[in-house]
């Protein structure tokens, strides 16, 4: 991993590198790590932000949505005069701007099983924010197969869950909390439901703070742990997530190092 930074990149990252924690090598391992983002919605939008500005070398983002104008009241990628534009294209049109110095990747598709494994395999990590089972699962499904880290979050109302799913290192996966029984349980969505705009901000900032954790092997993961946040409370609570040894996506799966 060449760790020579330019000057554009030295002044650009220079908060991140003052970190004893991050330093240049730290900054250099960023720019060579890679980013999958599912959904360029609510949590999308900040974790693609807060990704790309800190440096992540390559963030693919993929979605088959375009732009309305009830997006806007959470979804910071997208602006008014992008309405009706895909959102992978109006992401890419706004990370580009914000970070020149990254590649970014869109991939204007609905995730599928035909193309979640080999999405998913490109890259180092997976931040799945998407708004449905189905897609969680296959997201999930395609994490385990390839040893690939997965930072999950999700809201609804004025509350909002995260975590770090990493089987291939001895934790438990997305199905060990969440098992295939609750797929059809119709829990409702942001559509039918609603959201307070600023809590898909909070669980994507902290999504995105955990996904570059991962990636920079910095302090403790949330892996085996789910946060829990109310809103209204003020209230943040953790609970532990224990791997189910029967567990149909990662029960059989060695640790892999």
């Amino acid at each position: 991993m060449p760790l020579d930074l330019t000057e554009n990149e030295i002044q650009r990252y220079s908060r991140n590198i003052l970190l004893p924690e991050i330093g240049g090598t730290g900054q250099a391992r960023l720019r060579a790590s890679s980013v999958l983002i599912i959904g360029a919605g609510g949590l999308g939008s900040p974790v693609a932000c807060y990704l790309a500005a800190a440096g992540v070398g390559r963030i693919g983002i993929i979605d088959h949505d375009r732009v309305e104008l009830s997006n806007l009241q959470r979804q910071i990628l997208h602006t008014t005069d992008r309405v009706g534009m895909s959102k992978a294209a109006s992401a890419r049109q706004t990370l580009e701007a914000l970070n020149p110095e990254i590649r970014i990747e869109t991939h204007e598709t609905r995730l599928t099983a035909d193309n979640a494994a080999d999405l998913v395999a490109r890259y180092d990590l997976v931040c799945d924010g998407c708004d449905n089972f189905k897609t969680r699962y296959l997201v999930n499904a395609a994490c385990v197969e390839h040893h690939k880290t997965l930072v999950s979050a999700a809201v609804l109302r004025f509350d909002g869950q995260l975590s770090t799913f990493r089987p291939h290192l001895g934790g438990p996966c997305y199905e060990c909390l969440f098992p295939r029984a609750g797929e059809g349980g119709g829990s409702p969505s942001c559509g039918d439901a609603g959201i307070f705009g600023a809590v898909t901000g909070v669980l994507g900032t902290l999504q995105a703070t955990e996904a570059l954790k991962e990636l920079l092997n910095l302090g403790e993961s949330l892996s085996g742990r789910l946060l829990l946040w109310d809103a209204l409370a003020t209230r943040f609570t953790t609970i532990t997530i224990p791997r189910d040894p029967d567990c149909p996506a990662c029960g059989g799966q060695d640790r892999h190092d």
